[in-house]
C-alpha cells in the first residue's frame, strides 16, 4: 500500500495593496516531487479551493515543477473530512499562510487529528503558521516543548516585511512553547521530533520532505 499524503496550501493573494504573496512555488514543487518520486498518492487542498495564487518572486520556469504547477490550478477545498485517509500532512510555505493558515479553523482541526493519532505533520518556511493556533484535545499546544525551525525573524527583518505580518513566527512559536531552532538566514535547516518535521525558509524544501519521508518510512 502507498503512503497518502495531503497537502495544504494557501489561498492569500496581498500582504499590501503594492505588495502581492501566495504560495511559495518551491515550497511546494520540490516537496511534490519528493512524494511523487517515493510513489505515494498525494491530494492537494487549500484552504479555499481553487487555484491557488503564486508568490511573484517564486514563479521559476524549470520543467521539473510542471507537473506540481499543473496541481494548484483547481486544488480541493480542505475539510474536517481530510483529517482521515492520510499518512502524512505538509504545510508549504509563502507569505499568504501568515494570513489564512492560523485562523483556519478546518487546518486546526484537521492537524489535531493527526496529532492525536500521532501521524507525520511536515511544513517548510511559513507553513508553520499553520500550527500555532493548533492544541491538542487536552489543549496542549501542539508545538510545546518540541524542537520547531520556522522562517526566521532575522530572514524576516532582512526582507523587510516584518512590520507587515500579522506576527512574527519565530517569535509566536517560541510563545507557544516550542524549542526554536534554525540555521544561519538562508541556509537549508530542518528538524524533525518524533513524527514533526519542520524547515527554515525554501531553501529547507527538500530536506524538510525528505525528513518526512524518513518519519513515515521508519
Amino acid at each position: 500500500m502507498s503512503k497518502k499524503i495531503l497537502m495544504v496550501v494557501t489561498n492569500h493573494t496581498k500582504i499590501t495593496d503594492d505588495h502581492t504573496t501566495g504560495l511559495w512555488l518551491e515550497e511546494f514543487a520540490v516537496p511534490y516531487n519528493v512524494f511523487k518520486d517515493k510513489g505515494y498518492e498525494i491530494k492537494v487542498t487549500s484552504i479555499e479551493g481553487g487555484q491557488v495564487p503564486l508568490d511573484p518572486n517564486s514563479i521559476e520556469e524549470r520543467a521539473e515543477w510542471k507537473e506540481a504547477e499543473a496541481e494548484l490550478e483547481k486544488t480541493h477545498k480542505l475539510t474536517k473530512k481530510d483529517a482521515t485517509g492520510f499518512d502524512a500532512i505538509f504545510l508549504p510555505g509563502g507569505h499568504g499562510t501568515m494570513f489564512d493558515f492560523p485562523d483556519s479553523k478546518t487546518l486546526q482541526y484537521v492537524l489535531q487529528q493527526f496529532a492525536e493519532e500521532g501521524k507525520v505533520i511536515g511544513s517548510v518556511c511559513h507553513g508553520p503558521s499553520g500550527l500555532v493556533n493548533v492544541t491538542y484535545l487536552d489543549g496542549t499546544p501542539l508545538v510545546k516543548d518540541k524542537k520547531v525551525s520556522a522562517f526566521t525573524d532575522s530572514e524576516e527583518k532582512e526582507m523587510q516585511l516584518d512590520e507587515h505580518m500579522p506576527f512574527m513566527l519565530e517569535s509566536k512559536l517560541r510563545e507557544k512553547g516550542a524549542n526554536f531552532e534554525h540555521g544561519d538566514n538562508w541556509e537549508d535547516y530542518s528538524v524533525r521530533d518524533g513524527n514533526l518535521v519542520t524547515g527554515q525558509n525554501p531553501q529547507s524544501s527538500r530536506s524538510a520532505a525528505d525528513q518526512v519521508v524518513d518519519a513515515l518510512e521508519s
